[in-house]
C-alpha cells in the first residue's frame, strides 16, 4: 500500500521518466537524470527549484575533481610509456611463475580503475594493452573480454580512488576515511580468484616464448627505470603522506596528489603535449563528470520531495533475507543505467537500513555490487568497450563469459556486509 502514497507515485514517476528518456529518447544519461529531477519536483509542486539543482550539481565536486585529475595522471603515464614499460618487465620477470603472472596481469587491468574510479578506463587503457597479450598466450577473444570486464570492475572499487564509495558517502556525510582495507577486502580475493581461474590455465599451457617475446619487444616503448617510474613514486609517497601523517601535516588531498603526480612525469625524461595530454583528459573524464552532476541533481530532489526518505523507510520494513536479496538484485539491475546512480540511488537507503553494521564495510560491499551495473544491458559499459577492444561483434557473448563471475561478486559482497562485525574487529 506504501506505493500508493504520494512519495510512492513520485518515486515511480522519477524512475520511469528517467529509463524512458534514457533508453527511449537515447538521451545522455546526465540529462535524463536532470529531466526526472525536474518534473519530480514539479509534480510535487515545488516548481522548478534551481537553488537545490545547482546544489544538487555541486554536491559531488570533490569527486569530480578526482576523477579529472586522476584521468590526467593515466594519460601521462600512458604517454611517457610507463605503463607498457612496467607490464613487459612484469611479464617478463614472472614468466617462470604463472600463478604470480595471472595475478600481476589482474592487477594491471585494475590499475586505471583504481586510479581513477571507472571501469571504463580501465578496459580502454590497460584492457587494451593486455588483450592482445592474453590472446597470444592462447585465450580467445571472448574469454579475453571476459577477463578485462571483470578486472575493470573490481579497479573500479578498489582503492584508492571508489567512486561509488564516495557517492553513498557523500550521502550520508560520511567522510571517505579509512576505506582502503575494507575495499581490498572486497575487491582483491575476487581479483586473485578470476585470476587463477580464468587467465592461469592458458599461461600454464603457453609455451611459444619467442611469439611472447616479439609482443614483449613491440609493446615496450622506453626502458623502465627509476626516472620513468617517477610520477608512480611521487604519487605513492604523497597517498602515504596524506594517509599517514593526518594531523601532523595539512591534508593534501586527491586532486592535488594527483595533479602534483602528473607534472613530475614532466621530469620523466620524456617529452610529451602536456596541453593535449590534459585536454585529452577532461575529454575522457566529461561523460564521467556529467553523470555525477546528473546525479546529484537527482538526489537533491529525491531528498526535497521526500522520495530518498520513502525508500529508506521501505528497506527498513523488509526482512534482512529479502533485504540481502532486494540489494543482489536490485543494485545491479539499476546499474544499468548506471552504475553511479544506482550507488546513489539504492546504495544510500540500503547502509541506512544496515546501520546495525559497521558503515565503511556496508559501504564497500554495496560499491561492489553496484560495480555491477557496467555488466547490465542495454549499457553495459564494461563488456560493450571489452567487446570493442578485442573486436568481437556480439558483446551478449562476453556478458555470457561474465555471468558467473558477476554472481560470484554478488555472492561476496552480501557476505562481507553479513560477517561486517569480525571484519571490523579485525581491521580497526
Amino acid at each position: 500500500m506504501e506505493w500508493f502514497w504520494p512519495e510512492g507515485f513520485y518515486t515511480l514517476l522519477m524512475i520511469g521518466i528517467f529509463a524512458f528518456g534514457a533508453f527511449v529518447w537515447k538521451l545522455p544519461i546526465a540529462v535524463a537524470m536532470v529531466l526526472s529531477a525536474v518534473a519530480g519536483a514539479l509534480v510535487a509542486g515545488e516548481g522548478i527549484p534551481l537553488r537545490h539543482l545547482v546544489e544538487g550539481e555541486f554536491g559531488y565536486l570533490n569527486t569530480i575533481l578526482v576523477i579529472a585529475t586522476a584521468m590526467m595522471f593515466m594519460k601521462v603515464i600512458l604517454e611517457t610509456g610507463l605503463l607498457d614499460s612496467l607490464s613487459a618487465w612484469m611479464i617478463r620477470s614472472f614468466r617462470s611463475y604463472p600463478a604470480l603472472l595471472s595475478i600481476g596481469i589482474m592487477i594491471i587491468i585494475m590499475m586505471p580503475g583504481m586510479i581513477t574510479g571507472s571501469s571504463t578506463a580501465a578496459v580502454l587503457t590497460t584492457g587494451a594493452l593486455v588483450s592482445p597479450l592474453l590472446m597470444t598466450l592462447g585465450m580467445t577473444k571472448v574469454r579475453t573480454a571476459a577477463v578485462v570486464s571483470i578486472g575493470a570492475l573490481l579497479g573500479m572499487i578498489a582503492p584508492p580512488v571508489s567512486i561509488p564509495a564516495m557517492i553513498i558517502c557523500a550521502g550520508v556525510d560520511i567522510p571517505y576515511v579509512g576505506f582502503a582495507l575494507p575495499l581490498m577486502i572486497c575487491t582483491f580475493p575476487l581479483g586473485i580468484l578470476f585470476a587463477l581461474t580464468m587467465i592461469f590455465p592458458h599461461i600454464r599451457k603457453f609455451s611459444d616464448e619467442e611469439a611472447l617475446e616479439n609482443h614483449l619487444n613491440k609493446m615496450q616503448k622506453n626502458r623502465l627505470t627509476l626516472r620513468l617510474m617517477l610520477p608512480v613514486i611521487v604519487l605513492v609517497i604523497l597517498f602515504a603522506t596524506d594517509q599517514y601523517l593526518t594531523g601532523k601535516i595539512p591534508g593534501m588531498g586527491m586532486p592535488v596528489i594527483f595533479l602534483v603526480s602528473s607534472f613530475s612525469g614532466l621530469l620523466s625524461g620524456v617529452k610529451f603535449d602536456v596541453l593535449k595530454t590534459a585536454t585529452d583528459a577532461v575529454d575522457d573524464a566529461l561523460p564521467v563528470m556529467g553523470i555525477l552532476m546528473g546525479v546529484g541533481m537527482f538526489i537533491q530532489i529525491m531528498t526535497l520531495i521526500g522520495v530518498q526518505g520513502f525508500i529508506v523507510v521501505s528497506a527498513l520494513s523488509l526482512p534482512s533475507w529479502l533485504l540481502y536479496a532486494a540489494i543482489a538484485v536490485s543494485m545491479p539491475l539499476f546499474g544499468a543505467v548506471s552504475s553511479f546512480g544506482s550507488a546513489s540511488v539504492l546504495g544510500v537507503p540500503f547502509l541506512l537500513a544496515l546501520l546495525q553494521h559497521n558503515s565503511i564495510i556496508v559501504v564497500s560491499a554495496l560499491s561492489l555490487i553496484a560495480s555491477l551495473g557496467d555488466l547490465m544491458p542495454p549499457t553495459a559499459l564494461a563488456g560493450i568497450f571489452a567487446a570493442q577492444v578485442v573486436k568481437e561483434e556480439n558483446y551478449f557473448k562476453v556478458l555470457k563469459a561474465c555471468l558467473l563471475p558477476a554472481i560470484l561478486i554478488a555472492l561476496w559482497g552480501i557476505a562481507v556486509i553479513a560477517i561486517s562485525a569480525p571484519i571490523a574487529a579485525f581491521i580497526f
